[in-house]
Order: structure tokens, then sequence, then C-alpha cells
């Protein structure tokens, strides 16, 4: 049986965090790609996440925080 989808508050979060992640990427001046290979993930994830049409698992908040060099509280305030 398929699950509810998330209530609106959650997917505006959810755009949040993945605007913010876009933020920290560009600022880093890194593309998708090169955040993706160092934070060891492929890049349909990061497009998902920042689209926010995934919700992102805590071990690639980390992964992405890290490759990021900020740290995970900026991305998820």
């Amino acid at each position: 049986m398929p699950s509810a989808p998330p209530p609106d508050w959650i997917l505006q979060r959810r755009r949040e965090v993945g605007d913010r992640i876009r933020d920290a990427r560009l600022h880093a001046n890194l593309t998708q790609e090169k955040l993706a290979e160092l934070a060891d993930m492929d890049r349909q994830t990061i497009n998902r996440i920042e689209q926010a049409h995934a919700s992102p698992k805590l071990d690639n908040l980390f992964r992405i925080a890290d490759a990021l060099d900020v740290p995970l509280a900026d991305l998820v305030r």
C-alpha cells in the first residue's frame, strides 16, 4: 500500500534545504557533477535533492556538507 504524500510544510522545508545546498554549491563554484564526485554520490541524486524531488537521507546530507565544507546545520537550519 503506497504511503500518503508528505504534507505541504515538509515539501516546503525540503525545497529550502535543496535551495541551500544549491546556493552553497554555486558559492563553492562546483557543478552538480563535481559535488557528486566529492560526496561520492551520483549527479542525479544531487539534482533530485536540489530540486526537492527526493527526501535526502541523513548520510547523504553528511556527505554533501563535508564535500561543500559547510556545517550540516547551515544546510538544514
